[in-house]
């Protein structure tokens, strides 16, 4: 049995979720008592609705403790779209030029991960994989090319990515750079740990934490293409679906994952801390 129809209809329901109603309180996908279920988390609270997590769903009036359940992924993208140098700051540590539109790959629905997963490096790679703590963006509506300033009526919501990458893989073939499956190898891809309605507070940072170091601690500020406009623009290329996740390109502190296991928090104000563990 489910209770999960965060994704199922979605596109049969064009109108999102009222985001005026509550605010403060985040979209959660979670597993309990051998179902899968939606619902508001508030605190440590989360209030059950039924129904589709992008239109319409209703609270039925149930109320589980956090700690009762088993957070998963906060929705199931049917794409991940995927950012490169989209940080003013990066791009002149790299020396690269700013890009005049959105250079981005797609990561393959099988590397999202829960909150708190252990992600394992695959045992047929031995090469390195480096963190990338990143600002998401959760579609709400379908949309195709659409203006910038009608972009916010599409979004449903933001969430925190760790876009994890098999970093000796890009260029092992001088040929071909093999983005997708440098990043596309299973639960590569965490988010969570909810979808917050509101967008993260101006002066907002992207901090990422390796086994208690800081490692990265950006300003979202910094955005060479900023949410709305990125939706805007990427739905000029293809049609974006209730339930699509766009992670927005990291910036300074990317590094490997050098210890057998790994501990790593991402954080964002406003939105909260995604943890998960990386054992290779």
């Amino acid at each position: 049995m489910t209770r999960d129809h965060a994704h199922d209809h979605a596109q049969n329901h064009p109108h999102s979720y009222d985001h005026a109603q509550d605010r403060a309180a985040q979209w959660v996908r979670f597993s309990h008592g051998g179902e899968t279920g939606i619902g508001r988390l508030s605190g440590d609270t989360i209030a059950v609705h039924s129904g589709c997590m992008f239109a319409g769903a209703r609270d039925t009036g149930e109320r589980l403790a956090l700690g009762a359940v088993a957070l998963e992924p906060p929705c199931r993208p049917g794409k991940i779209i995927a950012l490169w140098n989209n940080f003013h700051g990066l791009a002149a540590k790299l020396g690269v030029a700013e890009p005049a539109e959105p250079l981005y790959l797609l990561k393959a629905p099988s590397t999202a991960a829960a909150p708190g997963a252990t992600v394992r490096r695959p045992p047929a790679y031995s090469g390195r994989t480096v963190y990338e703590g990143e600002l998401g963006i959760v579609i709400g509506r379908t949309c195709t090319n659409i203006a910038e300033d009608a972009a916010g009526a599409y979004i449903f919501g933001y969430t925190i990515v760790n876009d994890i990458t098999a970093s000796d893989i890009l260029n092992k073939d001088p040929t071909f750079p093999q983005w997708a499956r440098a990043k596309g190898f299973d639960a590569y891809g965490p988010f969570g740990p909810g979808i917050a309605p509101a967008a993260p507070p101006d002066g907002a940072h992207v901090r990422t934490i390796l086994n208690g170091a800081e490692r990265q601690n950006y300003p979202l500020g910094d955005m060479i293409f900023p949410p709305h406009r990125l939706v805007a623009l990427l739905s000029r290329d293809m049609t974006l679906h209730p339930g699509d996740l766009i992670a927005c390109g990291t910036s300074l502190g990317v590094g490997v994952m050098k210890e057998p296991v790994n501990e790593i928090e991402v954080s964002i104000e406003g939105i909260g801390t995604l943890r998960n563990i990386f054992v290779q």
